[in-house]
């Protein structure tokens, strides 16, 4: 095929000069502005441009468009740009949030200037037509819709223009294009069903093929496999064919056979595995494998050594207009690089992994799938975890598949999409095709997308584009170029710490990437201090300019921590912010939450003197003391900083610094023990800041005493033991080292301090001090000497108050009942223990000592008493769990019950124990009698203590004693309230147990409720079927129960008699309510409310006995006959005629 001239002067123009950027080209249009003159084609392709825009390659295989950037259409993810925000930054004090994810740019868009400029002249210029398709490889192809295929190199500079229009009027539109993996040969495809093979070396034409399919179909693909003799076609009738070149005695032809026909299901999409460079001697390799995609399914199937299916896989139900999607990509997945298909028709993505067994067949794995909420258009891979979509709504998403996780969203409207949609409905040859095809062809862009080498190309109606994924400092340099510091910073320790998205440009092992990313974070750390403090406000509130630096500062910090360049802190950050007053108070105040979480442990003697200097002088006590618990005391002036602690009663730090500083562990006691001391042996009351004081020094001790470091941490492990005995032995002090002999000081006075400071907790102390003290000899000594102390200061002393000494009696019973106990008390003393804790002049802590005496009877102790006088003792004290515990070891549980029911606090359960003892195996008939004949001889007690559970326990176990128990219970209100607990209807295992002589206990209780429960009286008689009828209507007629008698009688078949009762009710309410209406009439007005209250009341009792006849009336109508339904019906309303008369 021979070139038009106009293509030849195309090609003699465009090959002087690299493909340049049009300034002409409308940024958004990317369309050519009207002029005056119009001019040349050859001036506008020979005209230079103030800057080059070349398309390199970086390597050989991968296009480079860094030196595009100055033109190109930077994006940044929604994310970024809403985290940017800075209404969102407002907030007290700016931290670091290691959660937070920002990815910032992750794609590089850019405009291809040059090649863009080409195809719009083309088309005005030389009528080349419109852009359909594009291929990427080692050069751009870009097919247009005359026919002609354009050839750009890599520098956007226009080699060769492949075509007539001649041949574009008999092929139709260029449909198709592809290279072959050595960029010699292009395939195009054309509307009309031709394919056309050209040398890209020489521009010849070297094929021609018309009878590879089905003529009338339009070509949807064409592609090049691996193998350079082996290509595969797919037509608009959903058939895929396999083209075999071969050349013979310099005869070039093509063999074509089907490999999928439309009639078994149109595929519309195929993708061959074409293997990079690195992986072209992959065993995979030799299946030649094709996948393929139709209208209902995915098949993958191999074209070598045989035809042969490997894998079939049904789409899952979605939109029949989706466009199905298929892309290869070779993955690392454990430690093996193997490819993987996605593949997706509507908003999922699935992943196929593929890999060659040893057996030397196929395996197919299916990997997670992903999920998106759009219809996809285009999918392509950008690198081996990156995937690239469209949506129909031209929306680009870049999504990292193993997190699944959208990293960036573009806007592609601009771009103006090329679709494919006339060449699935094969216009160009009469629209032979089936609707479903064609349906799916309104949104198919196959031709207008296309990647290679991490790069990929879109197709505008008058332009060309390229994405690549920005290298890790291009994204951080975009952040910074919006000032967007903080995110720059998150950015770039998720590169630090290789969690990170699609990283490009990051080489070497973990710990070079950890340092190059390291220098890059502290160039933008200095960048983002000198930036907080050129736009610091000069004027204006002081809180502004605070929170404008609370927002930058703690996050400097936070970096530099990360980064373990504290260094960075105290030298440089410190030096730039000191010079502003207000970032200098910031960043001191900052520090404090870095120290107290011990992420700073030091600090340089010029801040620390700055720290002290400014907490001190902005009275924050509190936080500096907190601080210096924390600090390393090497970088303390330990001098300075005791003063200003003791001045501020900052006694924690004082004590941290005596302690860490000098391992001193019995000064900082003296100086508390010196406050304190003489106030409390003078008597006075301590004031509010002495209580503190005393308290910390309790905690103190106990700390000592344990091992750990007051008030955190641990004491070092070779002073622990040096520690605990230098604090014993300053307790047992017998004087103080400041006393002098005319004071006349009282021995051991630090023991007497604490005693008369809070004996209790000095006690605590001292017992869980002693709860480490079992294989440690001196220490135990200590212990013996500590208690000698303690009985010879409290013990007869009236300095101390009863309830003080009780509470050294009970601490030395707890010791004392330890199995392990070694202490040595006299037996004297052991006796005065026992006689104190029954004392029964002494109320205060009654049941803490009848717990201490117990526990110490529980663990054994018991031998060194005589029972019997321990018995009287605990009787007289009211100690009755004492009582229980030794009737108990005699078996005299009747007894316990006694103990039971002279105890107050334990009455309730007593009806537990006699219900367990007697339910229960173990104790002897003789044991269950004595305690029987007991709760017989207190039934009267129990009855009243919980008429309830009596009964419980009744129904239980004394069934047979119910009459001798009714005979004991004289009260009648009393026997009613057991009555009506025996009585009452019952589930369970009880619930047909058979009282004896049940009727008259039943006719027993129905007297009782006609006294003490009317209320309950119609209730009980229509639950209850043990009554005789005629007895309970001679009991309710003897209390005047009418309401319950005219219940009986008519249940009794009365009818007429219960008719009399009520109505005989009813006048008598009839005429109280007269009555009363006449004394209103003739009262004062003094007394009219309370009259008109009554009269109300009385009228509601009328209505009430009125109602109650009326229903009696209506429920027997039916089975009366019509003179006796008027003899009642008649009285009625003559009585109640008969009361309107006097009205």
């Amino acid at each position: 095929m021979s070139e038009s001239p106009d293509a030849r002067s195309l090609l003699s123009a465009s090959s002087q000069l690299n493909l340049m950027e049009m300034d002409a080209i409308d940024d958004k249009e990317f369309d050519i502005p009207q002029v005056d003159t119009p001019p040349t084609l050859e001036s506008i392709l020979n005209e230079l441009e103030d800057e080059e825009e070349p398309f390199v390659l970086e390597d050989t295989c991968m296009l480079n468009t860094d030196n595009m950037d100055a033109h190109s259409c930077d994006t940044s993810s929604l994310a970024s740009s809403d985290s940017g925000d800075p209404a969102h930054l407002k907030r007290k004090r700016r931290t670091v949030d290691l959660n937070a994810t920002v990815h910032g740019s992750v794609l590089r868009h850019s405009l291809l200037k040059g090649i863009s400029a080409q195809i719009v002249s083309a088309a005005d210029k030389v009528d080349a037509g419109l852009p359909t398709a594009i291929t990427v490889s080692g050069v751009i192809a870009v097919g247009t819709s005359h026919g002609l295929a354009l050839v750009f190199d890599t520098n956007q500079a226009l080699r060769l223009c492949l075509g007539t229009k001649a041949t574009g009027a008999e092929f139709g539109a260029v449909s198709a294009l592809s290279v072959n993996h050595d960029c010699s040969r292009l395939l195009c495809g054309f509307a009309k069903g031709q394919i056309t093979m050209w040398d890209l070396a020489s521009g010849k034409l070297l094929r021609t093929i018309t009878d590879a399919h089905p003529p009338g179909t339009a070509i949807l693909h064409v592609k090049f496999t691996d193998d350079p003799t082996l290509a595969v076609c797919n037509d608009s009738g959903g058939s895929v064919f396999e083209l075999a070149f071969r050349r013979v005695m310099g005869m070039r032809s093509c063999d074509s056979r089907c490999l999928f026909s439309g009639s078994k299901g149109e595929v519309c999409c195929i993708e061959p595995l074409r293997a990079p460079p690195d992986f072209r001697d992959h065993p995979i390799t030799q299946y030649s494998l094709l996948a393929m995609a139709s209208l209902t399914k995915i098949l993958v199937i191999g074209l070598k050594p045989s035809l042969k299916v490997w894998m079939t896989f049904p789409y899952s139900k979605s939109d029949p207009a989706s466009v199905p999607q298929l892309a290869w990509q070779f993955v690392p997945v454990q430690k093996m690089v193997n490819p993987i298909l996605a593949f997706c028709k509507g908003d999922t993505v699935h992943f196929l992994l593929v890999k060659k067994e040893e057996t030397g067949t196929i395996h197919v794995i299916k990997q997670k799938q992903l999920h998106l909420s759009c219809d996809i258009i285009s999918l392509s891979w950008i690198n081996s975890s990156t995937l690239v979509l469209v949506d129909s709504h031209e929306k680009l998403q870049v999504v990292d598949r193993p997190s699944q996780e959208v990293l960036e969203t573009l806007d592609l409207e601009q771009v103006q999409l090329v679709y494919n949609s006339r060449h699935f409905k094969s216009l160009a040859t009469g629209g032979n095709v089936s609707q479903a095809l064609a349906l799916v062809g309104e949104k198919a862009c196959y031709q207008s997308v296309s990647s290679y080498a991490g790069q990929i190309v879109y197709l505008g109606t008058k332009s060309a584009h390229i994405m690549a994924l920005r290298n890790w400092r291009e994204r951080i340099d975009c952040l910074l170029k919006q000032e967007h510091f903080v995110e720059a910073l998150s950015l770039a320790w998720s590169f630090h710490e290789g969690t990170a998205k699609a990283v490009v440009g990051l080489f070497g092992d973990p710990l070079k990437r950890k340092g190059v990313v390291g220098d890059k974070m502290v160039e933008i750390l200095f960048q983002f201090a000198e930036h907080a403090l050129k736009k610091c406000p000069d004027q204006g509130k002081i809180q502004v300019m605070e929170q404008h630096f609370h927002d930058v500062v703690p996050v400097l910090v936070d970096y530099c921590l990360l980064l373990k360049r504290a260094d960075l802190i105290f030298n440089q950050l410190y030096a730039q912010l000191v010079e502003n007053m207000v970032a200098k108070g910031v960043f001191l105040e900052s520090l404090e939450s870095y120290i107290v979480a011990d992420r700073l442990g030091h600090l340089t003697s010029p801040i620390m003197r700055d720290l002290l200097a400014h907490y001190h002088g902005n009275g924050m006590m509190d936080s500096l003391e907190r601080c210096i618990v924390h600090l390393d005391v090497t970088s303390l002036d330990i001098q300075q900083v005791v003063q200003v602690c003791w001045a501020n009663q900052l006694y924690d730090a004082m004590i941290y610094v005596f302690n860490s500083g000098m391992n001193d562990y019995i000064t900082p006691m003296e100086k508390l023990f010196a406050v304190i001391g003489p106030q409390l042996r003078a008597g006075r009351s301590l004031k509010d800041e002495e209580v503190v004081m005393g308290n910390k020094l309790l905690v103190y001790i106990s700390c000592c005493l344990a091992g750990r470091a007051y008030p955190l941490g641990d004491i070092p492990e070779d002073l622990v033991v040096q520690v605990k005995y230098q604090v014993f032995e300053f307790l047992i002090r017998l004087h103080s080292a400041d006393s002098l002999e005319e004071e006349e000081e009282e021995v051991f006075p630090f023991i007497r301090t604490l005693l008369h400071f809070d004996t209790r907790e000095f006690l605590n102390v001292l017992a869980m001090t002693f709860e480490d003290f079992k294989n440690d000899k001196q220490a135990l000594e200590y212990q013996q000497r500590i208690v000698d102390i303690l009985l010879q200061v409290m013990v007869d002393n009236p300095d101390f108050t009863p309830s003080q000494v009780g509470g050294l009696f009970t601490f030395l019973a707890r010791q004392l009942a330890k199995p392990d106990n070694t202490l040595f008390v006299n037996r004297k003393l052991f006796d005065q223990v026992l006689e104190f804790l029954c004392c029964p002049d002494d109320d205060s802590r009654h049941t803490e000592r009848q717990q201490v005496l117990l526990e110490l009877l529980q663990v054994g102790g018991v031998v060194q008493f005589n029972e019997g006088r321990l018995l009287a003792l605990a009787e007289k004290a009211k100690f009755y769990q004492i009582c229980e515990f030794l009737y108990e070891k005699k078996h005299l549980y009747d007894r316990i019950i006694d103990c039971y029911l002279r105890d107050p606090l334990r009455k309730g359960e007593i009806f537990s124990y006699i219900h367990n003892l007697l339910s229960m195996p173990g104790y002897s008939p003789e044991e269950k009698q004595t305690v029987r004949d007991k709760v017989l001889q207190h039934i009267k007690e129990l009855v009243t203590l919980d008429p309830s559970k009596s009964a419980d326990l009744v129904m239980f176990h004394f069934v047979k004693e119910v009459q001798q128990i009714i005979s004991e219970l004289q009260a009648d209100q009393l026997l009613f309230q057991f009555l009506s607990c025996l009585l009452e209807p019952r589930e369970g295992h009880h619930s047909g147990t058979i009282l004896p002589q049940e009727r008259d206990l039943h006719e027993l209780l129905l007297d009782l409720l006609c006294r003490f429960g009317p209320n309950q009286l119609l209730s009980f008689l229509q639950t209850s079927q043990h009554y005789r009828l005629e007895e309970a209507i001679e009991i309710t007629q003897k209390y005047n129960r009418n309401e319950a008698t005219a219940y009986l009688l008519e249940k009794k078949g009365d009818v007429h008699g219960a008719f009399t009762v009520l109505l005989e009710t009813l006048k008598e309410k009839l005429s109280l309510l007269t009555a009363e209406s006449d004394r209103g009439a003739d009262g004062g007005e003094g007394r009219q409310y309370e009259e008109e209250r009554d009269s109300e009341s009385k009228l509601t009792e009328v209505k009430d006995s009125l109602n109650d006849i009326i229903v009696l009336c209506h429920r027997n109508s039916d089975s009366l006959y019509q003179q006796h339904r008027e003899a009642l019906w008649f009285p009625l309303l003559e009585t109640m005629m008969a009361s309107q008369k006097l009205c």
